[in-house]
């Protein structure tokens, strides 16, 4: 394992870089509603990342991947291509997943939105997940080791009553959408890589309501859970500083929470 502790410069651009993603869902929370399809919404953040803040989508390319986001509704664990023919409909619960590029860094985050009323159970779900994302993100300081942060995930989950996917993981990220560490949602306290000061990496819970086993479909991409229950996944790209963390794609409806950590 070779981690890219980032300088002091290379932290301010993946700040700058965190703090534009978190304006695209400061912009989607007014746009996502019943009858948008989900290729309207990838179509909308590119020009928004493009013409707006004069970033790059950097998801779009990624290993042939054509789209800037990934929209998973429901059962829909990851990766969900959007689609011009997929309308959101009143009671479902849907992941947006986007990256975003700027002086050569990127972020990563993602965020679940219900579309109109959703049942109890979904809504439970979709906290819960949110819950357990900020556990993990709770533990990060250096010191830590990457076992703390998955198993404050996992905890919290199967406390819950629900059940972890462990076939994906958070990991490292910078200039590169993907480096070390790989950054897993499970885990045992003390084990794994320690953490230290210039780290930076996501952590991105994808919690099943029912079973954790799931399976690709035939498009190659898109994941979803076996036995068909909900799941869900919120993301957030992380620093560790000298004292603790800093979570780089902080949303302005986030402030409290992450004073409290």
């Amino acid at each position: 394992m070779s981690v890219k502790r980032k300088t002091p410069a290379a932290l301010d651009h993946m700040r700058e870089s965190g703090r534009l993603l978190a304006q695209v869902f400061a912009h989607l929370d007014g746009i996502v509603k019943p009858g948008l399809t989900t290729m309207a919404i990838n179509d909308e953040v590119e020009r928004f990342v493009v013409e707006e803040l004069e970033a790059r989508p950097a998801s779009k390319g990624q290993y042939g991947f054509p789209h800037v986001l990934n929209a998973s509704v429901n059962e829909v664990v990851c990766h969900g291509w959007p689609k011009a023919s997929q309308k959101l409909k009143r009671g479902q619960i849907i992941n947006l997943d986007i990256t975003l590029e700027k002086n050569g860094y990127i972020a990563d985050s993602s965020k679940m939105y219900c579309i109109g009323e959703v049942s109890p159970e979904a809504r439970r779900l979709v906290n819960t997940t949110y819950e357990a994302m900020w556990a993990g993100i709770r533990v990060v300081r250096p010191g830590a080791t990457l076992g703390d942060i998955g198993h404050a995930i996992q905890m919290l989950a199967e406390g819950a009553g629900y059940s972890v996917v462990r076939e994906f993981c958070g990991h490292g990220i910078g200039r590169e959408m993907h480096e070390d560490p790989q950054v897993m949602h499970f885990g045992e306290p003390g084990f794994g890589e320690r953490l230290e000061p210039g780290m930076t990496f996501t952590i991105e819970p994808m919690i099943n309501a029912g079973g954790r086993n799931v399976k690709t479909l035939k498009d190659g991409w898109t994941v979803v859970t076996r036995d068909k229950s909900l799941s869900a996944q919120w993301e957030h790209t992380v620093a560790v500083t000298e004292t603790g963390v800093q979570v780089l794609t902080l949303r302005d409806e986030e402030a409290a929470i992450a004073k409290a950590v």
